[in-house]
């Protein structure tokens, strides 16, 4: 741990749901490893799940960037799609612009947004139609 801060970064690949979640579960599995509070882990692995699988669903993947401290969890995912064109819509619980085919393979329930508002204690999204999405989750962990 330089500086007592460890970086990761991760690629999310685009439309490939065997990869998808990789990155959150070897997150998890190193905070497990640091003897992170289970409840702190469970909160990290899960808004990053859900922010991870909509780049794959959503955005034809992107990318994960981690920094772990004795304090935080920060994780940044950030892709080039399509944009939310509305943030305050998109955060309602079961609201879904995924494909049918997609939501048959059980994705794209509407609950990813909501899912990491519940589980981060701070969420900042910043979206861009025609741009792309950028998603920051911090996870105190003391």
């Amino acid at each position: 741990m330089k500086n007592g801060i460890i970086r990761r970064n991760f690629v999310i690949p685009a439309d490939d749901f065997t990869a998808a979640g990789e990155a959150s579960s070897s997150v998890k599995k190193m905070l497990i490893q640091l003897g992170v509070d289970p409840q702190k882990v469970k909160k990290t692995a899960i808004s990053m799940y859900e922010a991870e699988i909509n780049a794959v669903i959503h955005a034809n993947g992107g990318s994960a960037s981690v920094e772990i401290d004795r304090n935080r969890v920060f994780i940044k995912i950030q892709d080039k799609g399509p944009g939310i064109p509305d943030l305050e819509l998109a955060m309602k619980e079961g609201y879904t612009t995924a494909p049918d085919v997609i939501r048959e393979m059980g994705f794209g329930a509407g609950m990813g947004l909501p899912n990491m508002k519940r589980y981060a204690d701070l969420l900042e999204i910043k979206t861009e139609v025609g741009k792309g999405t950028t998603v920051e989750i911090t996870v105190y962990l003391s």
